[in-house]
């Protein structure tokens, strides 16, 4: 005769093995007495070999290059011109030596702007090129960004792999505790459906999932100039991310206005602008040209030029360009007005996104997630004493999990807030794309719904007006 172990201790058992499973480190979810966050070498390797490969600023290199050899180009008197000629009596035949009238002519011309003009001239094409190279700088901020967002989506997407792999053995322990009560009958038969059910939706999950790590992959081998489907292994998780200061918000706003590559070609541009004026206001004034020549005749003393050519402004061109100048110049300093005023949203938005996700996340670490493994715990050993089903303790199983989820899409929602303030974007800034809740977790219930969008409506509420959290 076999000995059967009652029903309700083997299940004890099972949820001992599930909490296990989900339980193990509940220390370096949380982020509980941290230790400080280690240095990651791979992504300062993946931020400099973009920066090493990306056309764009070689381009962008080429572009400036261009510019500062304008500059000596304009700021340097007009090349010189040589008149060869000859002039003759009659046409039957030469009459060099023979006639005073006829002789050969070698004459130069050198064209002499009115002073300053070449100055004017040097300095508007200096503003230029100082232009191009805040271009230059907004390439390098923008790649130095994309590398930086990029690892953070492959980062999440990897860490919602693992989340989904630990959701994967509750199930699977699920399934074998529900088919034990159904054989035995102390279970309905729609328990181990369901769990079969929920597994079958995780590996439908986990196929998007690993799509989605493969694209990250392929983005970052495109930045860095690799083939696209070279492996890239990270070490680090989210939770393992330092959470980005919140300074003041005079401090970074002088800051953002120091570092914005556009707020700087604005500003070099309305100098710029500022010079050609200043010279369309000296076109009124006549240029020179000095000519010198020798006119040699043969056998007969040769003659000599020396003359010197003025220009009339007579036509009015002048007035004009003046009032060209006055309307480019209004016209830069209203752009360079602009970008401020665009500039200072943005910086304040992100104080105010960073300023409500911050705390979203310390919530997680130190309530959300505490609270929610104590509900599992909680419903579980209520569970062995048979006054809640076991859909509770499944239900709160998954809302934690649920929660864990949620948590990482705050982390990573604050760390893109932080790389836009660093790539001093003029673009909106918000949260990428939804937490996988409890859409993306079969059976979570109503206790995880809320989950995936907590940080997300926690930001926006705070915002109170502010751009929506788009993708950034």
């Amino acid at each position: 005769m076999s000995f059967r172990e009652p029903v309700p201790l083997r299940m004890a058992h099972v949820l001992s093995r599930v909490l296990w499973l989900l339980l193990v480190t509940p220390a370096s979810v949380l982020g509980q007495d941290r230790a400080p966050a280690p240095a990651d070498p791979l992504l300062d390797r993946l931020v400099s070999e973009a920066l090493e490969a990306r056309p764009e600023l070689s381009q962008a290199r080429s572009l400036v290059r261009a510019a500062e050899e304008r500059v000596p180009q304009v700021g340097r008197l007009p090349d010189p011109i040589l008149t060869l000629g000859i002039q003759n009596d009659g046409f039957k035949e030469i009459q060099i030596g023979k006639m005073e009238t006829s002789y050969w002519q070698i004459m130069a011309t050198q064209p002499l702007p009115w002073p300053g003009k070449l100055g004017l001239r040097a300095d508007a094409a200096a503003l230029d090129a100082k232009g191009a190279e805040a271009s230059l700088d907004r390439v390098g901020l923008s790649v130095e960004a994309d590398v930086r967002r990029a690892y953070l989506d492959l980062l999440l997407v990897r860490d919602r792999l693992k989340l989904l792999s630990r959701l994967e053995a509750l199930w699977t322990q699920s399934a074998g505790l529900a088919r034990t009560r159904y054989e035995v009958g102390d279970g309905p038969q729609s328990d181990l459906l369901r769990a079969q059910l929920e597994l079958t939706r995780l590996r439908q999950r986990r196929l998007s999932l690993e799509a989605d790590e493969r694209t990250r992959v392929q983005e970052l081998n495109r930045l860095r100039s690799h083939p696209l489907d070279e492996p890239i292994a990270t070490t680090l998780s989210l939770r393992d991310l330092p959470d980005p200061p919140l300074l003041q918000l005079e401090e970074t706003r002088a800051d953002a206005e120091a570092r914005s590559p556009e707020l700087a070609g604005a500003r070099f541009g309305r100098e710029a602008s500022e010079r050609r004026l200043d010279l369309a206001r000296r076109e009124r004034y006549p240029d020179f040209a000095v000519s010198a020549g020798v006119m040699p005749r043969g056998q007969l003393e040769p003659m000599w030029l020396l003359s010197v050519g003025i220009t009339l402004p007579v036509y009015g061109r002048q007035a004009h360009g003046v009032e060209e100048g006055l309307a480019r110049e209004r016209a830069a300093a209203d752009g360079e007005e602009a970008v401020r005023q665009v500039l200072r949203l943005r910086v304040q938005e992100r104080h105010v996104l960073l300023a409500a996700l911050l705390p979203v996340v310390q919530l997680y670490r130190s309530g959300i997630l505490v609270q929610s493994e104590a509900t599992v715990a909680s419903t579980t050993a209520q569970y062995k004493v048979g006054r809640v089903t076991f859909a509770s303790v499944l239900e709160a199983l998954a809302g934690y999990l649920a929660d864990v989820d949620g948590f990482l899409q705050a982390v990573s929602e604050t760390q893109r807030v932080a790389i836009a303030q660093r790539e001093v974007s003029l673009q909106a800034t918000g949260g990428g794309g939804g937490a996988i809740g409890a859409a993306g977790f079969p059976g979570a219930g109503a206790m995880a719904a809320p989950a995936g969008g907590v940080a997300s409506g926690a930001a926006q509420t705070a915002e109170q007006g502010a751009a929506p959290m788009s993708r950034m």
